[in-house]
């Protein structure tokens, strides 16, 4: 009868989905807009087309992403711009950026303050060029995008939901274990 209840209980355990969510994002890289697509397992969405659009639900352009899911867009109004791209299988990836992150990246807002150590990490009397300061920020985009990816992915992998779930089933076991034990007491004391 045990093992019975517990070939049940293991048939009835639930099979790990594969599903997976979409993951977009988009930021300041230089004077364009960087962006990346791709899903929560870790796979990234390559070749794949992107269209932009404007508040008004206008289109301002496409890009395509590269082998590792990245793409770049150059803007050319100081407007919110959509991102969206059609994964398949009902798989939309969908992000804005907006009009004051925009109008930034096209100089028509007041640039950001340079931190102080930045400007101490030249030698004195030694300015950067515009050349030099490209390839920083370059160089820089570059290591970050890897840890984009990982903590979009820890997110996903860590979330509310599948932490209230564990407990759920742990909390499942042991009323399946109280219900099993019930039975026997009752069982054995029929019996007796």
């Amino acid at each position: 009868m045990i093992r019975l209840a517990l070939v049940l209980t293991l048939l009835a355990l639930p099979v790990p989905a594969l599903a997976h969510k979409v993951i977009a994002a988009v930021f300041p890289s230089g004077s364009a807009i960087e962006g990346e697509v791709g899903f929560s397992n870790g796979d990234m969405a390559t070749d794949q087309p992107v269209q932009v659009f404007g508040p008004d639900g206008a289109l301002l352009g496409e890009t395509v992403t590269d082998e590792d899911g990245f793409f770049l867009f150059e803007p050319t109004e100081p407007v919110a711009h959509t991102f969206r791209a059609d994964l398949g299988a009902g798989h939309v990836a969908d992000v804005t950026m907006s009009a004051a992150d925009v109008a930034r990246i096209l100089g028509v807002a007041a640039p950001e303050p340079v931190a102080p150590a930045a400007t101490t990490a030249a030698a004195p009397g030694v300015a950067l060029s515009d050349a030099d300061r490209a390839e920083i920020a370059r160089i820089v985009r570059d290591e970050m995008r890897p840890l984009r990816r990982e903590i979009a992915a820890y997110r996903e992998k860590n979330d509310l939901q599948t932490i209230l779930g564990g407990m759920g089933y742990i909390l499942g076991l042991f009323g399946l274990g109280f219900y099993i034990a019930a039975r026997r007491q009752l069982k054995t004391q029929g019996s007796a």
